[in-house]
């Protein structure tokens, strides 16, 4: 065997190794496995086994002998950093194909007049959870005061369109082991907030499948379809994150493509809170 080949081969071990680390740990409560491309330098990096809450959580919920039992197959589709221009062709695409998805919202100041989206999003089934309202680092991970004020300035922003106060999921904006709160809060402010989203019931969420939609150079449809199909490889459980802002208008055209894949793949489309239901 080349030298090259030998060396190909481990690396894909060590991916492989990676992933059915995090699905064994869970989606929920814990760090996400590395996402190629969806971490910008001190976002979200290589999990830290040492900040990983307790897995214990997520998989009893599952497990509950009253619980519905989830297909062997599915797939959450989840979109960051709405309502925005692109909202609109997102949720023709998923309601042409009959998929609920789950919408980790914003409400920057810059995209008021499309908060009235989300009512729309909610009767149509899908699920509206918390990302931020400023999405600004340097103001949100200032401190755990800064980031639960945000939140706070988040749900006021939406409640005119959503049932805010219900809402019990949320995704933190780089991801739940980014480093870059670390300039602003310190190297402990992650595992404080973590623990806090925690002690409150609600649930964090991370991704293991990443459609690359907000890198840089505005890839096409075609990558972002490549990149989901990709990332997804053997995995059977999958939470996939791609955005629907302002300036991903061709995840809105990739969507049916990849919708399309993965059913005809054999997964069922969840929302995150039908995939991980709160104790």
């Amino acid at each position: 065997m080349k030298l090259a080949e030998y060396l190909a081969r481990r690396r894909r071990a060590r991916v492989a190794a990676v992933m059915l680390f995090a699905l064994i740990m869970g989606f929920v409560s814990a760090a996400p496995p590395v996402v190629t491309g969806c971490q910008a330098q001190d976002l979200t990096p290589a999990p830290d086994t040492s900040m990983l809450s307790p897995a214990v959580s997520a998989l009893a919920q599952e497990q509950q002998p009253a619980a519905q039992p989830l297909p062997e197959k599915w797939v959450c589709l989840t979109f960051d950093d709405g309502p925005s221009k692109t909202t609109p062709d997102v949720l023709s695409a998923l309601n042409a194909a009959g998929v609920h998805a789950t919408f980790f919202v914003v409400a920057t100041g810059y995209n008021e007049k499309y908060l009235p989206l989300l009512a729309e999003a909610v009767s149509a089934g899908h699920q509206i959870a918390l990302h931020s309202a400023s999405h600004e680092y340097s103001d949100i991970y200032r401190s755990s005061d800064a980031y639960w004020e945000d939140i706070a300035l988040l749900k006021e922003r939406i409640a005119p369109y959503v049932d805010a106060e219900s809402i019990r999921y949320l995704r933190f904006p780089g991801g739940s082991t980014n480093t870059v709160s670390r300039r602003y809060g310190g190297k402990g402010l992650m595992k404080q907030l973590k623990a806090e989203v925690e002690q409150k019931g609600w649930h964090w969420v991370d991704w293991n499948v990443c459609a690359e939609d907000a890198v840089g150079g505005h890839p096409s449809a075609g990558t972002i379809y490549r990149n989901v199909v990709h990332e997804t490889g053997q995995q059977t459980n999958c939470i996939v994150l791609m955005h629907d802002s302002s300036s991903t208008h061709t995840t809105a055209e990739a969507l049916p493509d990849i919708i399309r894949w993965y059913a005809d793949s054999g997964y069922t489309f969840l929302t995150v809170a039908e995939a991980l239901p709160l104790s």
